[in-house]
């Protein structure tokens, strides 16, 4: 659903990073590519927690990173976002554990 959104307006996603589980490591199983045509297999089941994280680019899906071993950029330098967000499973469906609460942003954009 992200990559289809993203697409339709014309931007892009890294496929080198993804969304990942959270348990007793931070970064675990499972990973939560955010594109089509990934190699994700799994079932979520209540009680798992998850990230959804994609950077969504300008221009096009392929990164690089730099020497640091921890910055990432866009190979062909155009902008990139990312956002993450925490998912619950839970037995009715799913809770946003990171959602906004009413009152809890302002959004800088809106004059």
């Amino acid at each position: 659903v992200i990559h289809k959104v993203v697409k339709e307006h014309g931007f892009s996603i890294i496929r080198t990073y993804c969304g990942h589980g959270l348990g007793r490591l931070f970064h675990c199983a499972p990973n939560v590519p955010h594109y089509p045509g990934n190699k994700a297999v799994g079932v979520m089941k209540p009680g798992h927690v998850f990230t959804i994280e994609p950077m969504i680019n300008a221009g096009g899906w392929q990164d690089l990173q730099w020497p640091d071993n921890w910055t990432s950029a866009t190979k062909d330098g155009k902008p990139s976002a990312q956002f993450e967000h925490t998912l619950l499973i839970t037995d009715s469906g799913c809770e946003i554990l990171t959602a906004r609460t009413r009152g809890s942003y302002k959004d800088r954009f809106v004059l």
